[in-house]
């Protein structure tokens, strides 16, 4: 079983906490999206970022001074979000690191797929950004299935967590026989449940917290989830969805 989750936007670099345990399995071709966005203009880049005039310098010198094997930072502990918030990474005990280097995996637009210690420097490149590298329309079709056969493993069974737009880059690639369990977090509006980005990357982060906890090996698991007043709705999941309704 693989759980997937989203990155973050902002980085931080953290150097002391904890070593890294390796490099991603992409690198190269991390590398060639390095290279791309360091040959495009000042304004070219902040298009492709779509961000203010600071955050784009902030980046800019980061892209221009990138070293991907140096200063590195353990993936888990580099993403500075709502969900890694509530994930509380630099609270897990050792057993509960290992069981996420076992089962989490961090989507990437950048590093494609990463294991929770890999090493990382801070970037910014959305999945869905327009990037056309390497003679491809974007970096869904860059990444192609690549995300799919690395998450995917014998257990042909995936636990998402992932936002939308980097669930899709595994979704398509599904075959017969996978099964793939998306978790939905959200409040019952008009008859309708309604999901709200904040609280639901919020209820994300302790979703891998509370799996990491019981080291989770079967999806009936996760049904036992009830932090920040959210349970499992019987009536409103089924095979491909867990709904939790808060």
């Amino acid at each position: 079983m693989k759980i997937i989750i989203s990155p973050a936007k902002k980085m931080r670099t953290d150097t002391d906490t904890m070593p890294c345990g390796g490099l991603p399995v992409f690198l190269k071709k991390t590398e060639i999206l390095k290279e791309w966005v360091r040959g495009l203009t000042f304004e070219e880049q902040k298009r492709l970022w779509e961000c203010n005039d600071a955050i784009a310098r902030q980046n800019s010198q980061r892209f221009a001074e990138m070293d991907l094997s140096r200063n590195l930072t353990p993936a888990l502990l580099s993403y500075d979000g709502i969900q890694f918030t509530y994930m509380a990474p630099a609270v897990f005990e050792d057993g509960e690191y290992d069981y996420l280097e076992k089962h989490l995996r961090i989507l990437s637009g950048f590093y494609g797929v990463l294991k929770p210690m890999d090493g990382v420097v801070p970037y910014r490149l959305e999945m869905d950004a327009r990037a056309k590298v390497a003679g491809t329309r974007n970096l869904y079709e860059f990444w192609g299935d690549d995300l799919y056969r690395e998450v995917m493993d014998e257990s042909r069974l995936l636990i998402n967590l992932a936002s939308r737009e980097y669930a899709k880059s595994v979704e398509k690639y599904l075959q017969p026989g996978d099964r793939y369990i998306t978790c939905i977090f959200g409040s019952l509006e008009g008859g309708k449940v309604m999901q709200k980005g904040v609280y639901a990357k919020m209820a994300r982060g302790e979703m891998v917290r509370f799996m990491a906890g019981i080291h989770a090996e079967r999806p009936e698991e996760l049904k036992a989830f009830d932090w920040s007043g959210y349970r499992f709705d019987k009536a409103r999941s089924g095979e491909t969805e867990y709904v939790f309704i808060r």
